[in-house]
């Protein structure tokens, strides 16, 4: 990291001309998925009974021979060194949160010592990258190296460029030598198939043509941009993604004129040219827009099948720090990287769709006789009641704790938002009164020259952690860092689950003479009563939901030692262990390397305050108390009554109170991490959430004071105003 002083960062950033795009002159649909070993790929580059067979086993997820195997990996071969690609990775997304690959080349020596470009079928379905120094929780020992990853066909490879350099990137799992899981790809699949075995029985209750579903994902990706210059002059945003001191600038948010507003041309330009690569890539972004906070922006795409979508989101975010890099910006993904404005989200829109094309969450236009919707719609209101702490550990982290129970949406506590409309359609079902469809859809006649508008079903409620939000469930609580793998993995578990007890409960009943209607609202109406408690239509930011969610029986984790216990329960083993996601053992490690990972931020975050606060800010304000304490002196020297200089002595009263209090903090901060150090890692983990924390609270909230006492000049990092305005 350049060593850049705050000066020198505003005047590069002041200067920055915004990077030329090279703006492709054919339409999107034109280049869209041209660095993607997609259906187009596939049928030039295979011939057309191999092409045939791939496209079956990606279709019903059947195994693939190794004979296939080899000339798939042929025809890919060929593809990619067509476009000049030398050299192949296995891509898998560990449990770091990000992804990882390691890269060989095509060319290689026969046996004869020949040199030739290949590429076979066992190197495209498995690799043994070394596993040892990968997040494990326990699963293996660090001289334990050796790790697996595996092709995952139902996922397109895809060409990576960096530069000149060219990679043909293959989607895998990644296991240990024993087969555990050590990535987030293997346990979503496992969910998915879980998931989509009981959506088909379900379905075929209403729509014997139904032999498949697909779940569906649509993820809306915020983040932040800065100058690199002023990210390189503030040394926490480069250790830590965040902030972590600085004094809230005048203006912020307050005013609402950033959100929606014109977008700066920097950041136009940085957005085309992410758009462009991204539509190379196959990822089908669609949206952008300015954000609520300053320099906080948005971008979503089409929806996809979930497995391809979340790999696009890995892509996304490794595609935007490189993106951003030529623009001479940094994408801060942290959920919280300013304090006193939003943080950042990646809202999870999630549904299923049938081989009929039917979406089972549409409610349809009568969606009180809509009983297939209903049964999908109300199951899964059903299972989140069930098994609310799991969905909110799933989402748990130090960074996103900054959000998730803080004054933005959504709160900590797990609730469901349906709507005026389908709320009175389930209170109808629970009481067994005819139900109305009066109202569900209404015209808003405005203006005589507007078009009409239509409402829909549900408005939208920004407080709501899960939302129903017309055809789909919106998950808010995903942080923009994460990945989308964890709370979608657990989101279907638990769906299938609640299906599969649906389904039994219904054979139940059948066979005790029921008829099919009468069966269905039965065990629904049960569900509706059951699961009313996590129900809520309000402002869940306030006191008074707080108090009424905990007379509800509802938890509130508000931090993530707390809210990762629901992995350690014996109705989360079960569920895992039924639903043959993650074994006991591996349910197990992958609790450690949650707490590892909380840990090792906050350390991270413990170490670097205390860099700042002892070579940046500290000797800032000594400069400026003895600049302070010299003024004194010389007016006294120059006979002038105390009255004159009295200013300056409280100033120096508060400047030196707080650099007291500056070292106190640091040496508390010191002494709770060595006495936590040898802790087991839950204790560990309270420890540095619940002692820990605060010291860091305390010592921003003295740095922050010194630099409102500071003179500017003396200052030795970019201050939020600053930031701020930067475009």
């Amino acid at each position: 990291m350049a060593n850049i002083t705050r000066f020198e960062a505003l005047r590069t950033a002041a200067q920055r001309q915004r990077v030329a795009v090279a703006v492709p002159e054919e339409l999107t649909s034109a280049f869209f998925a041209s660095q993607v070993f997609g259906e187009q790929a596939m049928q030039t580059y295979l011939s057309p009974p191999i092409y045939k067979q791939i496209r079956h086993i990606m279709d019903t997820n059947l195994p693939l021979s190794r004979e296939l195997a080899d000339l798939v990996a042929d025809g890919m071969r060929k593809w990619a060194q067509a476009q000049g690609v030398t050299h192949f990775a296995h891509w898998f997304q560990p449990l770091t949160g990000r992804t990882a690959e390691k890269h060989d080349s095509f060319f290689t020596l026969d046996h004869n010592g020949r040199a030739i470009e290949e590429f076979l079928g066992d190197a495209l379905v498995q690799q043994e990258p070394d596993g040892s120094s990968f997040p494990g929780g326990g699963l293996r020992t660090t001289f334990e190296a050796r790790g697996y990853t595996a092709w995952d066909p139902t996922s397109p490879a895809f060409i990576l460029a960096v530069g000149e350099a060219k990679t043909l990137c293959i989607p895998t799992i990644f296991v240990t030598y024993g087969g555990h899981s050590l990535d987030y790809k293997l346990p979503l699949l496992k969910s998915q198939g879980f998931l989509e075995q009981y959506a088909v029985k379900v379905c075929q209750l209403f729509d014997p043509q139904v032999n498949n579903v697909f779940i569906t994902l649509g993820w809306e990706q915020e983040y932040f941009l800065l100058d690199e210059a002023l990210f390189e002059a503030r040394i926490d945003l480069a250790m830590t993604g965040r902030t972590l001191v600085g004094k809230k600038a005048a203006k912020g948010q307050q005013l609402d004129d950033h959100y929606f507003g014109t977008i700066p041309r920097r950041v136009y330009a940085f957005m085309r040219d992410l758009e462009i690569e991204a539509h190379k890539l196959g990822i089908p972004v669609r949206t952008r827009h300015n954000e609520v906070a300053p320099n906080q922006y948005e971008l979503a795409p089409i929806y996809e099948s979930l497995n391809v979508a979340i790999d696009h989101n890995q892509l996304l975010m490794d595609l935007m720090d490189r993106i951003g890099l030529r623009h001479h910006l940094r994408v801060l993904l942290h959920e919280k990287p300013f304090a006193g404005v939003n943080g950042s989200g990646k809202h999870n829109n999630w549904s299923l769709a049938t081989n009929t094309g039917k979406n089972l969450l549409s409610p349809g236009k009568n969606p009180g006789k809509n009983l297939q919707f209903l049964t999908f719609f109300v199951t899964t209101i059903k299972a989140v009641h069930r098994y609310a702490d799991l969905l909110r550990a799933s989402v748990a982290s130090a960074s996103n704790d900054h959000r998730l129970g803080a004054n933005e949406a959504p709160p900590a506590i797990i609730s469901v938002f349906i709507g005026e409309a389908l709320t009175r359609i389930l209170d109808q079902i629970e009481q067994g009164v005819a139900i109305s469809e009066e109202g569900l859809k209404q015209i808003m006649n405005l203006v005589d020259s507007i078009p009409n508008l239509e409402q829909d079903n549900t408005d939208r409620n920004r407080t709501s952690p899960f939302a129903f939000t017309g055809n789909k469930f919106e998950v808010r609580m995903v942080g923009s860092s994460m990945n989308c793998a964890a709370p979608m993995t657990v989101l279907n578990m638990m769906v299938g689950k609640q299906l599969k007890d649906f389904c039994a409960e219904y054979d139940a009943l059948i066979a005790e003479g029921r008829q099919k209607e009468s069966a269905i609202l039965s065990i629904l109406k049960r569900y509706i009563t059951e699961s009313k408690a996590i129900r809520f239509e309000g402002d869940g930011y306030s006191d008074a939901w707080r108090d009424e969610a905990a007379a509800r029986g509802l938890g509130n984790y508000g931090d993530t030692p707390a809210a990762l216990d629901a992995y350690t329960t014996d109705w989360a083993k079960a569920l895992f262990a039924e639903s043959k996601v993650l074994s006991e053992e591996e349910l197990h490690a992958h609790h450690e390397v949650r707490l590892e990972s909380y840990i090792l931020q906050l350390q991270i975050e413990a170490r670097t305050l205390k860099e700042i606060a002892i070579n940046h800010i500290a000797p800032a304000a000594i400069k400026y108390q003895n600049e302070l304490a010299q003024n004194i002196l010389q007016l006294k020297q120059l006979g002038l009554e105390q009255s004159h200089y009295e200013a300056q002595q409280q100033w120096l009263g508060y400047i030196s109170e707080n650099i007291q209090l500056l070292y106190k903090d640091i040496e508390a901060m010191s002494a709770t991490r060595k006495a936590a150090a040898d802790l087991p890692s839950r204790a560990h983990a309270q420890a540095y959430c619940e002692q820990l924390k605060p010291l860091m609270a305390s010592l921003r909230d003295t740095v922050d004071a010194l630099e409102n006492l500071v003179a500017d000049e003396y200052w030795p990092l970019p201050k939020y105003r600053e930031l701020f305005i930067s475009r």
